[in-house]
């Protein structure tokens, strides 16, 4: 299973400057709206100090990061629910991925037009979530209309869906999105083959100049407005963030701590990511190779074998689980063995953050 994360905003906001700086890649970057048409793609290793120390203590030859995806998405514009732009191949992009990176110009720059006009940031982030809910009004409309006509059989589901379609209707004409809506789990179960943007995880990224960093001319408003919708705020400067991103990684720990930070801009928005799409790590140790797996958070152990190879989940005989904490104290598997801390587990086990694993299978 992947999981993505689309980067989304107004043109000329920085998207393809941080996506270029979060993948080492050069996905063209230019001062006028809609350089971006096909979306870019990159996977980036999820940051570790967890791997980093298994490393220390193993020295393996190989060593294995788990990764999440990025997707540089065109800058969406006032009127994209309605085809303005190209906003309809925009939308149906942004459906596709499992979390949305906002990213929020905070930087001024006479030679990179803003199409809204001035520099206004909280205003720039209600244009676009105004165009995803009025997007999911207008899918949630479509299925309300289907739900009415087979209604009238009097179907139980049919109708429940509709009550659903009309709560949510309801509450997105209010400016509420579905993920903050209470909802059941034969709700959720409902909307499942709804593609609702408004129910996907969700993050702002401020990308700053220097003299915004200083001085906080707009920051403010954009706190406030992440405080109110209880969102995720990352404040970074895109071009620095790429060029600290350049360098090696003794260089850039080593510019980190000589500007007084004790991580990137880029790895904190790697890691809110990840755990707004409620991940988690796991670790194996085979052979020459320590490897660190993604999963959602309770997946059993038998899923998690799966993840690794079908022929482990169909041949699941038992775990052995190891905690990250008595692993990094002892130093060894053998070690930990020894302090009776490994316990066996079955397969309906739900595997838990940072724990290292070894599967019994029967090849």
């Amino acid at each position: 299973m992947s999981f993505s994360c689309g980067i989304v905003g107004l043109p000329n906001v920085g998207k393809t400057t941080l996506f270029n700086a979060l993948t080492a890649g050069q996905a063209e970057v230019a001062g006028y709206p809609f350089t971006t048409i096909n979306p870019n793609t990159g996977v980036v290793p999820v940051p570790d100090d967890r791997l980093e120390t298994l490393a220390r203590l193993i020295k393996p030859q190989k060593l294995t990061p788990t990764t999440i995806t990025f997707v540089d998405i065109a800058g969406l514009i006032k009127g994209a629910s309605q085809g303005e732009g190209l906003g309809n191949q925009f939308l149906a992009q942004i459906r596709d991925v499992d979390l949305l990176v906002h990213v929020v110009r905070c930087f001024e720059a006479s030679d990179i037009p803003h199409p809204p006009g001035l520099l206004e940031p909280v205003r720039d982030v209600e244009i676009i979530d105004t165009e995803l809910l009025l997007a999911d009004l207008e899918i949630i409309g479509r299925q309300r209309l289907k739900a009415e006509k087979q209604g009238r059989g009097g179907d139980k589901r049919v109708l429940a869906l509709l009550n659903l379609l009309q709560r949510l209707e309801e509450g997105l004409d209010q400016g509420h999105w579905a993920r903050e809506m209470p909802l059941s789990e034969s709700e959720l179960e409902m909307l499942h083959e709804i593609p609702l943007l408004t129910r996907k995880p969700y993050l702002l990224v401020a990308n700053l100049s220097e003299t915004e960093m200083q001085l906080r001319h707009y920051l403010p408003g954009l706190e406030a407005l992440a405080a109110a919708r209880q969102v995720p705020l990352i404040p970074l400067l895109g071009d620095l963030e790429a060029e600290i991103r350049s360098l090696p990684a003794a260089d850039q720990r080593e510019f980190l701590e000589a500007s007084g930070l004790s991580e990137s801009g880029l790895n904190r928005l790697i890691r809110e990511s990840y755990g707004l799409l409620r991940l988690i790590t796991f670790y194996t140790i085979v052979g020459p190779e320590v490897r660190a797996w993604t999963v959602p958070e309770g997946t059993p152990a038998v899923r998690c074998a799966g993840k690794i190879h079908s022929d482990m989940e169909q041949g699941f005989i038992r775990l052995e689980v190891m905690a990250y904490d008595d692993f990094a104290r002892l130093g060894s598997a053998a070690k930990v063995k020894e302090a009776g801390l490994m316990h066996v587990e079955g397969r309906d086990y739900l595997v838990q953050d940072g724990e290292i694993l070894f599967f019994r299978f029967q090849k």
